[in-house]
């Protein structure tokens, strides 16, 4: 049987073309290298480039705007992801202010409380606001401490700048004050310049009023009131706040005093529970600021606001430390059973 073998090798026409093309191409180019700015070649490039020219200014924009496209959708995104660092910053920022804020007004508050402490060497035990009471006929508020802290019904009770009010109730981890602006609340009083004796009261308008002073007994705007320590039911010669309207003239029945108290209650967040305070507290008392109550300027003694000096220290030279807190709350109990037959639980005045 035969065998027949086909010769399959490439036909050499594709070869020729391309050795054909190069050599037209290499001719060219040293033609083209070869001959001037005006030669044949050089007019052919220039006509080329002449037709191309439209298109190729209607494709730059398009490729521009393409180009431009991608860098700005590059731009978005990198400014999203930095705008967003930027707001996780600015809260952190925010929320490490507003607790620096707070802790700063804090130690304020703490460091009245301190003042008051070491000015009248109270023992005592502090405590923080967890309740209070809304309406006109009953103002108090609830403190943290109780009978396991050595708080007893009846106790002085103050603010960062003065007396607030009194124990009435105790358990066993809070106690209940009420406030000397509580209609139901009566303080023992005197005045520190004049030693004249009354009652500072509450009343249904908020207003602190001191009565049952003599109709002889001159008064005027700026005079310090301080507990009397009668009845035993306030701490002898604590400042309760200052004389702030005389309604009325020395001399009659119908004279009228309202008592700034010495602080803000409302806003108070922290107290002083009193368990014992210096035998000659009432010649240390501190500089009670006036505080201006409604209404105030059409009464007698107006302009002297600025005699309310009280004798004795002022409020600012005290330590100033910031665990005004801790170190009332580190005073024994103890020291409550010695003064029992000094406080007792006496009833109001």
């Amino acid at each position: 049987m035969a065998l027949n073998f086909q010769n399959h090798s490439p036909a050499p026409l594709g070869r020729v073309s391309l050795i054909a093309t190069l050599l037209v191409s290499l001719v060219c180019i040293g033609i083209y290298q070869a001959e001037g700015a005006t030669g044949p070649l050089h007019s052919v490039q220039a006509a080329v480039a002449g037709i191309m020219t439209p298109a190729q200014q209607v494709s730059a924009p398009l490729g521009a705007a393409v180009e431009s496209a991608e860098q700005s959708a590059a731009d978005d995104g990198a400014a999203e992801e930095t705008l967003s660092a930027l707001r996780e910053q600015n809260a952190q920022l925010v929320q490490q202010i507003a607790t620096a804020e707070e802790q700063r007004l804090e130690n304020e508050r703490l460091r009245g409380l301190l003042n008051l402490r070491d000015i009248y060497e109270i023992t005592g035990v502090s405590g923080r606001v967890i309740g209070r009471t809304t309406d006109a006929w009953n103002q108090t508020v609830t403190l943290d401490v109780g009978s396991n802290s050595g708080v007893e019904s009846g106790l002085t009770v103050m603010g960062p700048t003065g007396v607030v009010g009194q124990v009435i109730s105790v358990t066993g981890s809070t106690c209940r004050v009420r406030l000397l602006t509580d209609p139901q609340s009566g303080a023992a009083a005197m005045v520190q310049s004049s030693r004249a004796e009354g009652i500072v009261r509450g009343s249904m308008d908020g207003l602190l009023y001191l009565e049952n002073i003599g109709a002889d007994v001159n008064i005027q705007v700026g005079d310090v009131v301080l507990t009397s320590g009668l009845g035993g039911s306030y701490t002898r010669g604590l400042v309760i706040g200052t004389v702030a309207r005389v309604e009325g003239s020395a001399g009659t029945d119908t004279r009228k005093i309202i008592v700034a108290p010495n602080g803000t209650v409302s806003l108070m967040e922290e107290a002083l529970v009193v368990f014992s305070a210096a035998d000659d507290a009432a010649e240390r008392a501190i500089t009670a600021p006036v505080t201006t109550t409604e209404g105030e300027g059409d009464g007698e003694g107006d302009g002297s606001e600025g005699d309310a000096t009280g004798s004795g220290d002022s409020a600012e030279n005290g330590n100033g430390s910031d665990n005004a807190a801790d170190d009332a709350r580190d005073d024994s109990p103890d020291d409550a059973d010695n003064t029992d037959d000094e406080q007792g639980e006496g009833e109001e005045a």
